[in-house]
C-alpha cells in the first residue's frame, strides 16, 4: 500500500462548511496525490479520503480529462501537467511580487504618485501590489482588484506583448464594457494603440479607466517567457499632465519596469 502523508481534514464548522462538496472531494483527491510517495490506485483515494468508489471514478475520469491527473498503464494515478501550469502561475507571481516590494523599498521614482502591479489573467489585469500616492484620482487601487485590460495601462502593456493574432482572438466577440467615454471603442482602435505601445516601450491609459487619470504603464519580463510577466502603471491626475511631462513619466515607469524585470533574471531589452 503507497505511504501518504495526506490527513483527510477536520469537520468543518456550519458557518465555514463549503457549498460546493463536489469540488471539495477533488481537492481532496488532488491532496491525496499530492502526499502520496507513489500513485494511487481508486482503492487507495476511497480508503484514504472516505469517499464512495463509484463517485471517485468518475470525479478521477473528468480530472484525468482535465490533465489534473494522468493514468499510468498499472491504473494508478499521478497528478497531471495541467497542474504545473498552476504552479508556474503561481510561483512567478510570488516571486514579482516579492520582487516589486524590494525594488520599490530601495528606489526613490515615484514615491509620490500612485504605483500598481498587475498581471494579465485572459482579458482582465489582476492587481498584485499597489502603493496608493495622495492625489484625490478618484479610485484606489487594491490588491485582487479586476479591471478590463483594453483600459488600463499595465493592461495595455501586457498585451503589447502578445502576437497580434493572439490579442484579435482574445477579443474575438468585441471589448468589454467601456469604463468611460474615453475608453477605446473598437478591437481594430486597441490595435493602434498596442503597435504605438510597441514602439514607445510604455503604454498610457488617457483618462480610459477613469475620467480625470492619466496613468503611464511598462511591461515586465522574466527570464523564461517571452510575453510579459507582469507590468508596473503610475497614475497622475490629467491636469497635471503635459507633453513634456507625459514623456518623462513614460521613459521613468519604463525604467523601473527594466529594473524589476533584471531582478526576475530577463536579459536587457
Amino acid at each position: 500500500m503507497p505511504k501518504s502523508a495526506y490527513t483527510p481534514p477536520a469537520d468543518l464548522t456550519p458557518d465555514s462548511r463549503p457549498t460546493s462538496p463536489a469540488v471539495v472531494r477533488a481537492v481532496q483527491v488532488l491532496d491525496a496525490i499530492a502526499a502520496s510517495a507513489t500513485p494511487l490506485t481508486l482503492a487507495d483515494l476511497t480508503r484514504l479520503t472516505g469517499a464512495p468508489k463509484s463517485s471517485l471514478h468518475g470525479m478521477c475520469d473528468t480530472l484525468a480529462q482535465l490533465q489534473l491527473l494522468k493514468r499510468l498503464p498499472s491504473g494508478a494515478m499521478a497528478l497531471g501537467p495541467h497542474v504545473m501550469g498552476w504552479v508556474n502561475a503561481f510561483l512567478a507571481q510570488t516571486q514579482i511580487t516579492e520582487e516589486f516590494r524590494a525594488l520599490w523599498s530601495q528606489t526613490d521614482a515615484f514615491h509620490d504618485a500612485t504605483v500598481t502591479l498587475s498581471t494579465l489573467e485572459g482579458a482582465e489585469v489582476v492587481y498584485l501590489a499597489c502603493q496608493n500616492g495622495d492625489r484625490p484620482l478618484g479610485v484606489t487601487f487594491r490588491i485582487g482588484m479586476r479591471l478590463p485590460a483594453p483600459y488600463t495601462a499595465t493592461g495595455k502593456a501586457m498585451l503589447s506583448t502578445l502576437p497580434s493574432a493572439d490579442v484579435r482572438r482574445l477579443f474575438a466577440d468585441g471589448l468589454p464594457a467601456p469604463l468611460t467615454r474615453a475608453s477605446v471603442g473598437s478591437a481594430a482602435a486597441l490595435a493602434t494603440e498596442l503597435e504605438q505601445v510597441r514602439a514607445a516601450g510604455y503604454s498610457i491609459d488617457n483618462g480610459q479607466m477613469r475620467e480625470g487619470m492619466t496613468c503611464f504603464g511598462a511591461p515586465v519580463f522574466d527570464a523564461q517567457q517571452t510575453r510579459a510577466a507582469g507590468a508596473i502603471a503610475v497614475s497622475y491626475l490629467s491636469s497635471e499632465i503635459d507633453a513634456a511631462t507625459g514623456e518623462r513619466i513614460g521613459r521613468q515607469v519604463r525604467a523601473l519596469a527594466d529594473q524589476l524585470s533584471a531582478r526576475l533574471g530577463a536579459a536587457p531589452r
